[in-house]
């Protein structure tokens, strides 16, 4: 997709793009709850965290161990939290989810969608994996790599961490963030793979109409609307290219047992087919005039 914008532009130009690998539908307890519109999405970028030093024998160690260093720093970034920043649109998400969490999550829900800062509040839905990564920027290691042999002290020590930034955070707040959390000067921070991010996609109402259609069709009393995505798709790029896109995935996901990219990834059979015919009247949908 980035090479298309770069090089075959007038292939893809359109008013707007509907991806259909975004967006997905939600189920909770095994009942669906949800037809998501995907208008926004996080921003994402990765950086390595990397130190070095001489090395030597194992039998002859110093505290000035390159994995010690590195863990160290890492430690301090998993005990940061970003802080809460709400958009409209997650207050939307949190306010209509409320009614199908139960006890006190839906209260919670409830509260954070009218711009509550109770601790607690935060606290308790900061818990949820989904949650917190719909509340905040999140920066996250996800690789490691260290030493040279099993005889002798590492002369090197790297993470990669990855990063998902809400919409309107940008790359460089975010690695003086890091590097005043790591705090140490023999710990080299870099941007390895640098941001690319969106505005939100206005979505207009005759192309939500047309998802209503098919969503009544297929799937009647299921609540359609406007989401931030918190992963990531081919569709950030053609919103920083100033191409408005909205992720209408067919497929339904677990939003408590969200397995992409794992091993085991997986989704329901019956989901699978139901999803292709959702995505062919979607398709027909905005193809008819």
């Amino acid at each position: 997709m980035e090479w298309l914008l770069h090089t075959k532009r007038s292939l893809i130009d359109a008013a707007f793009c509907i991806n259909m690998d975004a967006g997905e539908p939600q189920r909770k307890n095994g009942k669906r709850i949800l037809r998501p519109v995907q208008v926004s999405e996080k921003g994402i970028f990765y950086l390595t965290l990397e130190t070095k030093n001489p090395g030597g024998h194992s039998s002859q160690p110093s505290k000035n161990n390159a994995i010690y260093k590195l863990a160290n720093g890492l430690i301090r970034l998993e005990a940061y939290d970003f802080p809460v920043e709400l958009s409209d649109v997650t207050k939307s998400y949190f306010a209509s989810m409320s009614s199908f969490e139960n006890g006190q999550t839906g209260e919670d829900m409830k509260m954070i969608s009218a711009n509550s800062a109770d601790t607690g509040v935060v606290n308790r839905l900061s818990r949820l994996p989904y949650y917190n990564a719909l509340m905040r920027t999140t920066c996250v290691v996800t690789v490691v790599e260290g030493g040279n042999s099993i005889n002798a002290l590492p002369q090197s020590a790297k993470a990669t961490v990855n990063c998902r930034l809400l919409p309107g955070t940008t790359q460089e707040e975010v690695v003086k963030k890091i590097t005043g959390l790591v705090n140490d000067p023999q710990i080299m921070i870099t941007v390895t793979i640098p941001l690319i991010d969106g505005s939100v996609s206005d979505l207009k109402p005759e192309s939500l109409q047309k998802v209503e259609e098919v969503t009544r069709k297929l799937w009647p009393g299921i609540p359609i609307l406007p989401v931030m995505g918190v992963g990531a798709s081919d569709g950030k790029y053609l919103r920083a290219a100033g191409m408005p896109t909205f992720g209408i995935s067919g497929v339904f996901l677990d939003v408590d047992d969200f397995r992409m990219h794992a091993k085991d990834e997986r989704i329901r059979v019956n989901d699978f087919y139901d999803g292709l015919d959702y995505n062919y009247e979607i398709i027909k949908a905005f193809s008819s005039k």
